[in-house]
This record gives C-alpha cells, sequence and structure tokens, in this order.
C-alpha cells in the first residue's frame, strides 16, 4: 500500500502519486483501487531515488534512464533467447566432415599495428 511503502522510503504518499502520474512507476490495483506494490516496483522505486536523490538526475531524465534500462533488459533476453536457439540447433544438426576439418583450421594471425597518415606536403 502507497502509505507502508512511502513510510518504508521516507517518502511523501504526494512523491509516490507524482511518479505515477509521470509514468515512472505503475502500481498494480486492487478490487478497492488501493495501490499494490510489487517486488519488482519496489526495485524500480529504489532505482529512482537513487537517480534523483543520490545523483541528482530530474524526473525526464529519470524517464529517459528508465527507458533506456527497460529497452537493454529486452534486448538481453531477445540475445538469450538466440543463443538458447543456436545452441538447440548445433546440437541436432548431424556432424559433417566439414566440422572435422573445421576443427583443426585454426591459424595465428599477427595482430596488425596501426599507424598515422603521413601528412601531406603541399
Amino acid at each position: 500500500m502507497i502509505s507502508a511503502v512511502a513510510e518504508m522510503y521516507n517518502l511523501h504518499p504526494q512523491t509516490l502519486r507524482l511518479y505515477e502520474r509521470e509514468g515512472l512507476l505503475i502500481p498494480s490495483r486492487s478490487q478497492g483501487n488501493t495501490r499494490l506494490y510489487t517486488q519488482e516496483d519496489l526495485r524500480r522505486l529504489e532505482i529512482i531515488l537513487k537517480l534523483t536523490r543520490e545523483l541528482g538526475v530530474n524526473l525526464a531524465g529519470t524517464e529517459i534512464i528508465l527507458n533506456m534500462r527497460d529497452r537493454m533488459e529486452e534486448m538481453q533476453k531477445e540475445m538469450r533467447a538466440f543463443i538458447e536457439y543456436v545452441r538447440q540447433r548445433l546440437e541436432m544438426a548431424p556432424p559433417s566432415e566439414s566440422d572435422e576439418t573445421a576443427e583443426n583450421a585454426l591459424v595465428h594471425v599477427p595482430p596488425r599495428f596501426l599507424t598515422r597518415p603521413r601528412a601531406r606536403q603541399g
């Protein structure tokens, strides 16, 4: 409930309502329309408080950062799913002749050194 969360984080309930109006925090609601905060909501609130209190980020900046974090998490999930898909496909694929030869095909390539371009002489 909003009063318990406000007390737990030393906030005024209006601050939590502001975060909700700004779309930073969206708690679920009970049948009686009481705000219910999940563990995920509380973790998100802690990030909001760290950004605003400790790092001095305004609410617009906080919104951008939270959106970027959410997008990064989505991308990580997609990447893990893709890696798992590739792993499963590789396990299902029958071994081929090229697999045996490719195993020994590793060749040492010395690193290339970057050089600065020479200045044009005019």
